[in-house]
Parts: C-alpha cells; structure tokens; sequence
C-alpha cells in the first residue's frame, strides 16, 4: 500500500509507509489509551524551518487577528480567556506551500488512524488556524474544543517554537484527562505534532506565554455528528426567524 513519497523541492522523502507505521505503532495505541499523542521531529529541520518562514512572513505582515470567542462575557475581556492571534489557512495560497505540504502530510497520516480507530466517518477537516501568542504572558484558559457535539473529532496542532524553554518561556499546553488523577503537560516544541480527542476528553490549556509562540491547529470532522450539527443549526435559525417575522 505505499505509493511514492511527495516531492517538494526542501523536503526530505516522507514515505507514506513511514506514515502508515507511525500511525499504527505509535498513534493509535496512544490514543486508545491514553486520549492524546504528539510525534517529534515530524518534518525534520529544513521543511519545519520552511513551515516557520511562512508562519513569521505572515505575522509580520499583519496578516494574524485577535481570535474569536463564541460568545462575549459581560465584564470578561477577550485577551484574559484566550491571548492569540489567528488566520485560517487553506494551504492554497501564495507563500504557504510549506504548511500545504504540512497539512497534506497530517492528512495521510490521520486518514490512516481514522481507518483503525472505527471512525469512518473521519472525511473532512477545518482550515488551518495560524496562531501566535505575542509573549506578552497571552495564554488560554481551560476548555474543550467540542463541548457540544459540533463535529470536530480529533484536534492536531503542530508546533514552531526553537529554542523553547518552558520555564523560562511558559507556554506549555496542559491537557486534564477526563477520569485521569494526572495531567500532562506538552512543550509546544519546534517540529512536534500533538494529536487529541476534540471532546470532553480531553479539557485543556495554554500556560501564559513569555515570549512569542507559533503553532498550527487543524480539526478533523466526524462527517455523520458534523452533519447532524449543521441540520440543529438550520432548524434553529429557521426557527428564529420564524419568530422574527411572526412578532413584526
């Protein structure tokens, strides 16, 4: 089942073998048992280094905003729940072919552990959220990315911080496995891929950041929950604006 690996002009060979064991040695018997992994080294050097160019030209350029809150809390400003900065990222456009490169690689690989995990239904994911938190101690309080069944199965984001030092630079990404009397705290280190369950799993944190941390998240979709999450989201727009024009 391997096909050729991809060929970029700075990357070094990544077979799709490479991938498929990755997948099935490491990837899935973690996340069976524990609810998360993360994988070192993922791109090597020269094409993380290429993904971390495109990452700071885009900062520097001003293309990263203040990321979004589903909802505004009267008296709770946005920056003390989460600090970063964000851009969705399909991979398609000019100056991004390092991370498309990236992205179709996370691609194969969780098309693999989709496959073994009994999600079949893994077929679709989000853009890719560009992020950095500008060092000024931003950081992100606790919470679970699918709190409410919206469909976003599994959670990947890659990191792009060298030279990290989480004592002296913070950071850190501290998951609270649910039913688990532990927690784990994962270094947002350059060239590490961090995978794990969307839902209530796996609440988590990001450690106020002391200086600038970049990182890539992309969500992969259970189509038949995604699916089921846009019908509740018609119906209740359907619903109220029935009551709008009924009311006027």
């Amino acid at each position: 089942s391997s096909s050729p690996p991809v060929k970029m002009p700075f990357i070094e060979n990544v077979s799709y073998t490479d991938l498929e064991r990755l997948a099935l040695e490491r990837l899935i018997p973690a996340l069976l048992s524990h609810g998360f992994c993360y994988v070192d080294g993922l791109l090597g050097d020269l094409a993380g280094s290429a993904v971390l160019d495109q990452v700071v030209e885009m900062h520097r350029s001003g293309q990263l905003q203040d990321g979004r809150l589903a909802g505004s809390i009267p008296g709770v400003s946005r920056k003390s729940i989460r600090g970063d900065q964000i851009a969705w990222v399909s991979g398609a456009e000019r100056g991004c072919e390092a991370i498309s490169f990236l992205l179709n690689l996370i691609d194969r690989l969780i098309s693999v552990c989709a496959s073994r995990l009994g999600d079949k239904a893994i077929r679709e994911r989000s853009k890719a959220m560009v992020a950095c938190y500008p060092g000024n101690g931003a950081g992100y309080v606790k919470h679970v990315d699918n709190p409410n069944r919206d469909g976003r199965r599994l959670t990947c984001i890659y990191y792009l911080n060298k030279n990290w030092n989480p004592k002296e630079h913070g950071g850190v990404l501290r998951i609270f496995p649910e039913g688990k009397s532990y927690v784990a705290d994962i270094k947002p280190l350059f060239d590490r891929l961090l995978i794990f369950w969307s839902d209530r799993r796996n609440p988590h944190e990001v450690q106020p950041s002391y200086s600038t941390r970049y990182a890539i998240t992309v969500w992969y979709f259970d189509s038949e929950e995604r699916a089921q999450a846009k019908k509740r989201f018609r119906d209740l727009t359907a619903s109220t604006e029935q009551q709008g024009s009924s009311s006027s």
